[in-house]
C-alpha cells in the first residue's frame, strides 16, 4: 500500500477480499479495478464497511487516507473477529 501512494495511486477498495496471504505469509493487495492515479475525486468507492468517516459523510474529494482507514477497519475486524462498523447504510454507520 505505501508503494501504491509513492506512486501517486489511490487503491479505494481495501476489504479483506481483496487481500492475498500465500503459504510464506507473504500479503498481497488484488483487484485493482478501482484503482486510480491520485487526483481529487467526486464519486464515493470502498465497500461500505471499510469507508471512511469523511466519504460516509459525503465529501467529494478524498486522499490515500481513505486506504489507511480502510486497512485499520480490517485490523480491527481481525482482533475482534467481526465487521467494526456493519450498518444497513451509510447513515446508519456514522451513527
Amino acid at each position: 500500500l505505501k508503494y501504491l501512494h509513492s506512486a501517486n495511486i489511490l487503491h479505494r477498495d481495501i476489504k479483506p477480499g481483496n487481500l492475498l496471504v500465500n503459504s510464506n505469509c507473504t500479503l498481497k493487495i488484488c483487484d485493482f479495478g478501482l484503482a486510480r492515479m491520485f487526483d481529487p475525486y467526486d464519486q464515493q468507492v470502498v465497500t461500505q464497511y471499510y469507508r471512511s468517516p469523511e466519504l460516509l459523510m459525503g465529501a467529494r474529494e478524498y486522499t490515500w487516507a481513505v486506504d489507511v482507514w480502510s486497512v485499520g477497519c480490517i485490523f480491527a475486524e481481525l482482533l475482534g473477529r467481526r465487521i467494526l462498523f456493519q450498518a444497513h447504510g451509510p447513515v446508519e454507520q456514522v451513527y
